[in-house]
């Protein structure tokens, strides 16, 4: 059991096919296991092509389309990782606007591995520490955040982590953050 109760928080996943799995059923598990109530949110409406490292793995239905989120419905974000997933969220202009809107309210969210893509293309890095998947490292220091290669950054109620290894640590400061709510340095 987690040591952090979120209970009745909901917490929005972002993601689309190709996500990486276990970077959508590890967080989405802790967020259970702390209370919380996790929603999967897509640009893509049905079910969700996961993926284990480059093998398929299991599919997941969509709850809710991302065209009809609303981040006032949530608590919180997590945008999972991987490549073909990320690559296509951050092209999406519903999913920048629905990741934009947490950070205009103030509201938690966490990144891993290759999600940070959209967080450069929803405009919120900036002057933000982060880290993500080593091959992100240019393109969110182009973007103006301060990069680094750790388990797992937090800034202002912002959470990163690079790859499924960080997962646990992932997982504790994010169900930490929800737990804490708004964050007043959590902007764009």
């Amino acid at each position: 059991m987690s040591a952090h109760n979120i209970s009745g928080k909901k917490v929005a996943f972002l993601l689309t096919d190709g996500v990486e799995q276990i970077e959508l059923t590890s967080p989405w598990n802790a967020v259970k296991e702390a209370g919380g109530v996790p929603t999967l949110v897509s640009p893509k409406t049905g079910k969700l092509q996961g993926f284990d490292g480059m093998d398929k793995g299991e599919t997941f239905s969509v709850d809710l389309a991302v065209k009809d989120a609303k981040a006032e419905d949530f608590d919180a974000l997590v945008l999972p990782g991987g490549v073909v997933n990320a690559d296509f969220l951050r092209v999406d202009k519903d999913a920048q606007q629905f990741t934009r809107s947490f950070f205009e309210q103030h509201k938690p969210v966490a990144s891993i591995c290759h999600g940070p893509w959209l967080l450069i293309e929803a405009g919120v890095v900036s002057g933000r520490d982060v880290t993500s998947y080593h091959t992100l490292a240019t393109d969110l220091r182009n973007a103006g955040a301060n990069w680094t290669d750790e388990e797992v950054v937090v800034d202002q109620g912002l959470v990163t982590s690079r790859n499924p290894g960080d997962l646990d640590a992932f997982n504790d400061k994010l169900l930490e953050e929800i737990a804490e709510g708004q964050h007043e340095g959590q902007t764009t």
